[in-house]
């Protein structure tokens, strides 16, 4: 069982729903509000191999967009304090790569996915990301990094990343071991969870007893950071702006910083 089924099931209030077996919901009581909880799972028996592992895929992409755009549509009359937050549970090794894939549209799933967040998000759903595993290259874009709020799991488990460790020795004609030194002087090129909460997009980094099997403890932690965060998405800003004006990002982001202020001075 992954650790995202794990955690979903341990946090959830009662059932837990497919929208597809890939994809599954779930209600979960934080304070005052009731969340939803969206999780991508593997699937060993779906039509598509390389979606079986909890990769973003095809279906999932769609799934998850479905998911979170129910939400929007039946919240659409209530006041903005009233609107469920969602949560999306984020435990996933990458998109589905896949020529299949890429012949059917993977990049129109992964962007229904990314539309249906942004737009839960400007609408004033609380949007949250919990990185329990991995957090690897567009599945992450997908799913999680249209949050208004990111909380990880200090755990050796938990890796956050643009690409898988051999891919970017491949790509950069470095070994494993040199990339490893260089992730020493440079934050960005860690796979270290901690070394990545220092980039500016971390709201939150959780220490828990056991990541792999939630005790209460763990879950009565992430029960209070989950609603602690809400309370901060309510009560910020609801584009991300956040993510370059967060402490860890004018010490580690300065660059970025310094390019969004230039071209909003060239299209302002």
């Amino acid at each position: 069982m992954s650790r995202g089924l794990k955690w979903t099931h341990a946090l959830a209030d009662g059932a837990v729903h497919d929208v597809v077996p890939s994809v599954i919901t779930a209600g979960c009581t934080l304070g005052d509000d009731t969340a939803r909880l969206v999780t991508v799972v593997p699937d060993p028996d779906s039509p598509f191999h390389r979606a079986r592992a909890g990769e973003v895929g095809l279906r999932e992409g769609l799934a998850i967009a479905e998911a979170v755009t129910e939400v929007v549509a039946a919240d659409e009359r209530l006041p903005d304090g009233r609107r469920r937050p969602i949560v999306a549970v984020v435990d996933l090794p990458s998109q589905a790569y896949g020529r299949v894939e890429e012949l059917l549209g993977i990049h129109h799933a992964l962007a229904a996915a990314v539309d249906a967040y942004a737009t839960a998000r400007t609408a004033g759903h609380p949007v949250l990301s919990l990185i329990v595993g991995n957090a690897l290259s567009g599945g992450l874009l997908a799913h999680g990094l249209q949050a208004n709020q990111i909380l990880a799991l200090d755990d050796p488990g938990v890796v956050i990343h643009a690409m898988h460790k051999q891919a970017a020795a491949k790509v950069t004609l470095r070994t494993v071991a040199e990339l490893d030194e260089l992730a020493k002087r440079f934050p960005p090129l860690s796979y270290d969870v901690g070394d990545w909460a220092k980039l500016g997009l971390c709201d939150e980094l959780l220490t828990v007893e056991n990541a792999g099997e939630p005790t209460g403890a763990d879950l009565t932690k992430v029960r209070n950071a989950l609603v602690a965060a809400v309370v901060r998405a309510r009560k910020g800003p609801r584009d991300l702006s956040n993510r370059l004006n967060s402490p860890g990002a004018m010490k580690t982001r300065a660059a970025s910083r310094r390019i969004h202020e230039e071209l909003a001075k060239q299209w302002g």
